[in-house]
């Protein structure tokens, strides 16, 4: 569901996506570039900042898939499409993102790109997420 939206500018957009066990996702959109924050059960907000890690136009996927254990979420995979070719907007690179989700953070862990083995490399990843360190952003 939309919860803010400001078409003026750059344009500026917030929505909000049920989760599993209580958690929430915030779709969120300025200028051009899309990425996701994750809420916990008690509200907290936890941002994974995508574009810290790709600088062009970006768009997450209509879905997201949580990895449940004991019914409590402990991973994410997103898809994210970029426009890396400015020459050519309408092209994307289609790569999926992994998070952990732990009580006390939630964090990218890994950033797979397109392959024929991407989402069964993306579940794997995800599955031992919580024993990896965050991914620090691109240099």
């Amino acid at each position: 569901k939309t919860l803010e939206l400001n078409e003026d500018e750059g344009g500026s957009y917030k929505g909000e996506c049920r989760g599993v066990g209580g958690y929430k996702l915030h779709v969120i959109e300025g200028d051009l570039r899309q990425t996701v924050n994750v809420i916990d059960p008690r509200s907290k907000e936890f941002d994974l900042r995508f574009w810290e890690h790709f600088y062009a136009f970006s768009a997450v996927g209509p879905k997201a898939e949580w990895r449940v254990r004991n019914k409590k979420p402990f991973a994410l995979i997103i898809r994210l499409n970029v426009s890396e070719d400015p020459e050519k907007p309408d092209k994307t690179t289609s790569y999926l993102i992994v998070s952990k989700i732990t009580k006390t953070a939630s964090c990218i862990t890994d950033i797979i790109g397109p392959s024929r083995s991407q989402n069964a490399e993306a579940r794997r990843l995800a599955d031992t997420a919580s024993t990896r360190a965050c991914k620090s952003k691109a240099a």
